[in-house]
C-alpha cells in the first residue's frame, strides 16, 4: 500500500534508529523535542517508538490535540446551546464525552437535547436544510487543519441564505500556543516536530516567527513511524550543526506556503480574537478565530445567549499541565485509577488524539498492562508494533 507499508518497514526503521543513535552519541547530552500534534503522539506509543529512543532523547508530548485544549467553560456554553428549545446541535464525535461543569454533551443528549454527531460541518449544514424549521448549531473546533472546511461551510450558508444555521466557533492556532510554551510555561525543549495536518494549510513559513525569536528548530512531520524518526533525525542533526531552521519532512503533502484557497476561505470568514482561553495554558493573546462581522448571521455566539462563565477542571485531574508538556500521563495520580476512557475526569483521556488516551490504549497503565513505574519511560506493552518486530 503507497505511502503507508514503505513508511512502517522495520528495516528501515532499525536504520533511522541507528543514525538517531548516533547523532545523540554525538550531541553527548540530553534532548527534549516535543511532537505538538496528538495524531504523532498516538503513533509514537503505537509503534514503540518512544522505546526505541536513546536515553538522551526525551518526547514531550505538546498541546495539539484540539479537544483536549477546549476548557470546561466552552463546553458548558455548548451544553447551553444544546439545550435552547428546538435545537438541533451537530458535533464531531470526539467532544460528545468532554468533560464540563454540567457534565458532557452525551450527558445533555440523555437529559433530551438533540445532539447529533456528524463527520463533515457540511453534514449540519445539510441538517439545517432538512429541517428549515428548527435552528442548527454546528460544534466549530480545531486547529487550522479543520477551520477551512467550517469557513467553507459558512460560505455556503451564506450563498444559500440558510438562515437557521450557524457555528459555535473555537478554532484556535498552532504558532501562538508554540510561542506560549517556549516564554512562559518554563519548559526546556531543545526542538519542535510540527503537525503535519496544519501544516498542510498554513505551509511552514509560519514557523520562522519561532525559530527566529526564540532559536528552536521545527520540522514538519509526517505521521507514519519513519515520518517521525527521520524528524527526530533532522531535529538532532540541527542541533549537532549547530543550526536552527524551518525544515519540511513531510514534504509529500506540505508545501512553504500553504494551501491558497483554504487560507483565502478562513481570511475572508474568520478574523483572530484578541484572547482566547486554552485549558492547561490559560488564555492566550492572539491565538483564536471568531467569525467576521460580515458572516454574524451564522455566528452561534451572536444569535445566543451564552453563560460564558470560566469553570475549573477536576482538582484530582491533571489535564492541564499533561497539555503543557510538564507532566506524563502516567504521572497523574488518578490516571487508570479514578480516570479511565469510560470513566473520564479530563478532556486528555477523552479525545482520540489525547495524550492519555494514547499511554492507556496501548498499555501505559491501561487495562492490557500494569502502572507505569515512575521513570523516564513506560513500557511497552506487548503487542504487534515495530518495537516487536525489530526485536524479532
Amino acid at each position: 500500500m503507497k505511502f503507508v507499508t514503505e513508511f512502517r518497514d522495520p528495516a528501515s526503521v532499525a536504520g533511522w534508529v541507528r543514525e538517531i543513535a548516533h547523532l545523540a552519541q554525538r550531541l553527548d547530552r540530553p534532548v527534549a523535542l516535543m511532537e505538538v500534534c496528538g495524531g504523532q503522539t498516538h503513533t509514537i506509543f503505537k509503534h514503540g517508538l518512544e522505546a526505541l529512543l536513546p536515553e538522551t532523547v526525551e518526547l514531550i508530548h505538546g498541546p495539539g490535540c484540539p479537544v483536549c485544549i477546549m476548557p470546561r467553560g466552552r463546553i458548558d456554553d455548548a451544553i447551553a446551546l444544546a439545550e435552547q428549545p428546538g435545537m438541533i446541535f451537530a458535533t464531531f464525535g470526539d467532544a460528545l464525552r468532554v468533560p464540563g461543569a454540567r457534565g458532557s454533551l452525551m450527558q445533555a443528549k440523555a437529559r433530551g437535547a438533540d445532539v447529533r454527531v456528524v463527520y463533515s460541518p457540511l453534514d449540519a449544514l445539510t441538517l439545517a436544510q432538512t429541517h428549515p424549521d428548527r435552528p442548527v448549531v454546528f460544534f466549530g473546533l480545531g486547529f487550522e487543519t479543520t477551520a477551512p472546511a467550517v469557513a467553507m461551510t459558512i460560505l455556503a450558508a451564506a450563498r444559500a441564505q440558510q438562515a437557521n444555521f450557524s457555528v459555535f466557533c473555537n478554532h484556535v492556532l498552532v504558532v501562538p500556543a508554540l510561542e506560549f510554551l517556549l516564554q512562559a510555561s518554563g519548559l526546556r525543549l531543545d526542538g519542535f516536530i510540527g503537525p503535519g495536518h496544519v501544516s498542510a494549510v498554513i505551509g511552514t513559513d509560519p514557523y520562522q516567527a519561532v525559530v527566529d525569536r526564540y532559536q528552536k528548530p521545527v520540522v514538519v512531520g509526517g505521521f507514519e513511524p519513519i515520518d517521525l524518526l527521520q524528524s527526530i533525525w533532522m531535529l538532532l542533526l540541527q542541533l549537532v550543526e549547530g543550526r536552527c531552521a524551518v525544515e519540511n519532512q513531510y514534504h509529500r503533502l506540505v508545501k512553504p506556503e500553504g494551501n491558497s484557497p483554504a487560507l483565502a476561505a478562513m481570511a475572508q470568514v474568520f478574523t483572530v480574537r484578541e484572547q482566547f482561553e486554552w485549558r492547561g495554558l490559560g488564555s492566550l493573546p492572539r491565538s483564536g478565530l471568531a467569525i467576521a462581522p460580515a458572516f454574524a448571521a451564522f455566528d452561534a455566539e451572536q444569535r445566543y445567549c451564552l453563560p460564558s462563565q470560566a469553570s475549573e477542571d477536576s482538582p484530582v485531574c491533571q489535564c492541564g499541565l499533561i497539555l503543557q508538556g510538564k507532566l506524563k500521563p502516567w504521572e497523574c495520580s488518578a490516571f487508570g485509577r479514578g480516570c479511565t476512557p469510560d470513566h473520564p475526569l479530563g478532556a486528555c483521556m477523552v479525545s482520540s488524539e489525547g495524550a492519555c488516551a494514547a499511554y492507556y490504549k496501548y498499555g501505559h497503565g491501561g487495562p492490557r498492562s500494569p502502572m507505569a513505574a515512575p521513570r523516564r519511560f513506560a513500557e511497552t506493552p506487548a503487542r504487534p508494533s515495530l518495537r516487536s518486530e525489530l526485536a524479532r
